[in-house]
């Protein structure tokens, strides 16, 4: 793949850089916190929006080198994406969630099969509008983009391999997904702030998500405490004694399936990560039936979303904005397929009557996964965040085996 011509990153140590983006976060949360202008254009720009924004600048201007600080991947994505799943988990009400009704499966239904008729008629929309950009192995890269946006990226490598999708169509469309992919989040970190206000004025039910909200804050409130030294080293240790054991369950478990079981590779049951994530959410979701959810007084949830915000600023140091313009016409085509996507889920929800945030997290849960749909989820109210965990991590199993159904329907589109 052509690289774009970046200036030589100045900081190429690790520690450097976290100290960098740590000083970056609390900027941003120490701003939104003070009064005056600050709150008017916070009040426009979500300061979630800034935690990754601001990583991906430095990133494109040459400050860091994102692509490749270990920062993201070991540490953010393999240490403390996990530890926050554990932790917001353990403080969900699994019943509570479960009374959000068959409404929200819908709507996850709905944001699968929408990207699969929106891959459809993008392509035929773009074959006509730009012919030699369609032209070629295109669809096979759609079909990579079909594994991220339906699961994750183990589903997109799966379809890279299934497909034979060469080096550079592949980055092409990594490029897409994350040009594509991070502005419809800021889109949603947006709209979230307007959550109310959206919803009132269509009418939406609210009234399961509104008891959710309420039962979560009454059970934190019941609980609340100024969390002792006990308290945060219990926390630690459950959040990252738990990672510690999904990593060394991960391995062999990945292997003797991708070893054993025919299907492994098609729900990615050979894929280490995908182990880490269903194993921690599993154990919070454990946690979350015993007396460990009373640690949520003591800030757990709190402490998972700090991990959070440290997750996405990490995922924003990945963006090159430069990066996103070499090949305009692949973005045009992802934006119209979101496009697509977008408009056939909101006919949904408005026939359905969900609130906004069934219509996000459904999205989210697909497009961005379940590294993105905690942090989207958290935006409309902290309490929603393992919905986004758990529907973020469902992808892993359905991605690969729809994605690879997208891309036999867009090589069938193609003629080949």
């Amino acid at each position: 793949m052509t690289q774009v011509e970046v200036p030589q990153a100045i900081i190429h140590n690790d520690i450097v850089i976290f100290g960098l983006i740590a000083a970056t976060l609390g900027a941003v949360f120490w701003s939104a916190s003070r009064p005056g202008g600050w709150q008017k254009f916070y009040g426009v720009v979500p300061p979630l929006l800034l935690c990754y924004l601001l990583p991906g600048i430095y990133n494109s201007i040459g400050l860091i080198d994102g692509a490749h600080s270990k920062l993201y991947n070991p540490v953010a994505s393999r240490v403390l994406l996990p530890a926050a799943l554990v932790l917001l988990t353990m403080a969900v009400d699994l019943k509570a969630i479960l009374k959000l009704g068959p409404k929200l499966l819908a709507m996850y239904a709905a944001t699968s099969v929408s990207i699969i008729l929106g891959a459809a008629l993008a392509f035929i929309s773009m074959r006509a509008i730009a012919p030699q950009t369609m032209a070629g192995d295109t669809w096979a890269g759609m079909a990579t983009l079909a594994g991220s946006w339906i699961g994750g990226g183990a589903n997109m490598m799966a379809m890279k391999e299934i497909f034979n999708v060469d080096a550079t169509t592949f980055g092409r469309f990594a490029v897409v997904d994350v040009g594509v992919g991070y502005a419809w989040m800021a889109a949603l970190l947006m709209l979230a702030q307007r959550a109310a206000k959206i919803d009132a004025r269509s009418r939406a039910d609210t009234v399961a998500l509104d008891d959710l909200k309420q039962r979560v804050e009454a059970y934190r409130t019941q609980h609340e405490r100024i969390p002792t030294l006990t308290d945060l080293m219990v926390i630690m240790g459950i959040a990252f004694g738990t990672v510690g054991l999904a990593h060394a369950l991960a391995e062999p478990l990945s292997a003797w399936f991708g070893a054993h079981v025919s299907w492994a590779a098609q729900v990615s049951l050979d894929a280490p990560f995908v182990w880490i994530v269903g194993l921690c959410t599993l154990v919070g979701l454990g946690l979350s039936f015993t007396r460990a959810r009373a640690l949520e007084g003591a800030g757990a949830s709190t402490i998972g979303t700090l991990l959070l915000y440290y997750l996405i600023a990490s995922i924003g140091m990945q963006m090159e904005i430069g990066a996103l313009f070499e090949k305009p016409l692949l973005l045009l085509l992802g934006a119209v397929w979101l496009g697509f996507h977008i408009v056939l889920l909101w006919l949904v929800g408005r026939w359905l009557n969900v609130p906004l945030f069934y219509f996000a997290i459904g999205s989210q849960s697909h497009i961005g996964g379940p590294a993105s749909a905690p942090v989207v989820a958290s935006a409309f109210h902290p309490s929603l965040a393992p919905v986004g965990a758990l529907l973020g991590t469902l992808g892993y199993a359905t991605g690969t085996v729809l994605a690879y159904f997208t891309g036999l329907m867009l090589r069938a589109l193609a003629g080949m």
